[in-house]
């Protein structure tokens, strides 16, 4: 997201046109900004929750499972980012045509503005916590106020720097963290056998399916690596984009997450709160400066990609606006949300848009493997693809729709996760052959 303001210097709208060669950022660059997304305490939170659920080992199982996938699938994605420049909102219009493509930026937009709500949360609570006389809503909107600015104007210039920066403090806080729980509490080498005490022997697969409710960073993954130069391509493809940073992502957050969960006394139910109240008991005021940075890393590609995709979708039906009003709506609506009580209702709706974001990829992939893609085609493009909506949003959310009317009947077959957690029907594993039989490149 950093420095891809370099758009604006061409006079193209970044969500109505593809990226020119001219604003392509160097590899440096991109990766800086792209791996702001890694430093997510959600992603701490997540390992250690399947974790206490399913047993350490199978957690570790299941994340190893998702750094491979997710690996493979954005290898994909990225690559063809890069070769067409297209953003989620322009490759929804040849998947879905131009009307039904504002289905999939309004899934996008609304569950980054959820993801910054989440995260943003987390700094003001842990700046209320260290200093009570500032009260939740004024950190809450301090918050803000410091975090839109960062993806306007000539601001997004250094924000890569800035996220190189911070990627240091991120790492080293995560070790620091580790050693002081080690030194305060000493090691404890049964981390591994933290969870139920007879774990599920398909744990493992509870754990990969849990994370496969993540794959909106596969959408992430595509409206960054539309700013790669094509020369770049095979390093975006395998490294920046691919398995090595999953394995961060992944592996080495959730595994911290199990053992400083598992080694740290906490009183209440896990939860994200609960794993800053933790580190902010270890590290003090170098804990808010490892919050901030981890917090402030990630936030700044939900507030851009929320604005994109949120000017791209009001821009199909004409309400015409600039970047910086659709950032600043943004911050409004994200510091509306943090004052108000509306996380559960915010995780229940976030269960039946991974739906769709699940069926968004497994159509990408068709129509990248399968189809054709001009970008030519962009301004000629049908009002509704009945390909790509009967396969991601008829199928797919029909299928999830009567397995929550049946869950207690087919739970253990098609949706191994808590019911909780999200509608998870096998139709995703077919999705790029179902799309292919249907623009009739395929033969079953």
């Amino acid at each position: 997201m950093a420095a891809l303001s370099q758009s604006s210097q061409t006079g193209q709208d970044p969500a109505h046109h593809p990226v020119p060669a001219e604003a392509r950022m160097g590899r440096l660059s991109l990766t800086m900004a792209w791996w702001a997304v890694c430093s997510a305490m959600f992603y701490i939170v997540v390992g250690a929750s399947l974790a206490l659920s399913f047993g350490a080992r199978n957690a570790l199982i299941g994340m190893v499972l998702s750094v491979i996938s997710y690996g493979l699938v954005n290898s994909v994605l990225s690559r063809f980012a890069i070769r067409s420049g297209l953003s989620v909102a322009l490759f929804s219009r040849l998947l879905f045509g131009s009307t039904g493509a504002c289905l999939a930026t309004l899934i996008f937009f609304s569950t980054a503005i959820y993801y910054a709500v989440f995260e943003g949360s987390v700094i003001a609570v842990a700046l209320n916590h260290l200093y009570p006389e500032l009260v939740y809503p004024l950190a809450a909107l301090a918050v803000v106020l410091y975090s839109v600015p960062m993806i306007l104007g000539s601001v997004q210039h250094w924000l890569d720097k800035l996220n190189g920066v911070l990627l240091p403090i991120y790492l080293g806080g995560l070790l620091v963290a580790m050693g002081l729980s080690i030194s305060r509490y000493g090691y404890r080498p049964q981390w591994l056998d933290f969870g139920p005490q007879i774990p599920d022997a398909f744990g493992w697969w509870h754990c990969f399916v849990a994370y496969m409710g993540v794959w909106i960073l596969m959408l992430f993954t595509f409206d960054y690596a539309r700013f790669g130069k094509p020369e770049d391509a095979g390093y975006h493809g395998r490294w920046n984009f691919g398995m090595p940073f999953y394995a961060v992502t992944f592996l080495l957050n959730g595994a911290a997450g199990i053992y400083l969960v598992s080694s740290i006394p906490h009183d209440g139910a896990l939860n994200e709160v609960s794993v800053v109240m933790a580190i902010l008991q270890l590290m003090g005021l170098w804990g808010l400066l490892f919050v901030w940075a981890t917090q402030t890393r990630i936030n700044t590609a939900n507030y851009y990609l929320a604005t994109l995709n949120m000017q791209a979708f009001f821009g199909r039906f004409s309400v015409r606006g600039s970047y910086w009003m659709w950032a600043v709506a943004v911050g409004v609506i994200v510091y509306g949300l943090m004052l108000a009580d509306v996380f559960a209702y915010l995780l229940k709706a976030l269960a039946y848009q991974g739906i769709f974001v699940v069926a968004w990829v497994g159509v990408a992939l068709g129509q990248i493997l399968c189809a054709r893609n001009d970008v030519a085609t962009l301004e000629r493009v049908a009002a509704f693809n009945p390909a790509g909506l009967f396969d991601g949003v008829v199928r797919r959310h029909g299928i999830g729709a009567c397995l929550d009317v049946f869950r207690r009947w087919v739970e253990q077959f098609f949706r191994p996760v808590d019911g909780d957690s999200g509608v998870r029907p096998p139709g995703r594993f077919v999705a790029p052959q179902t799309y292919g039989v249907a623009v009739g490149r395929v033969r079953i």
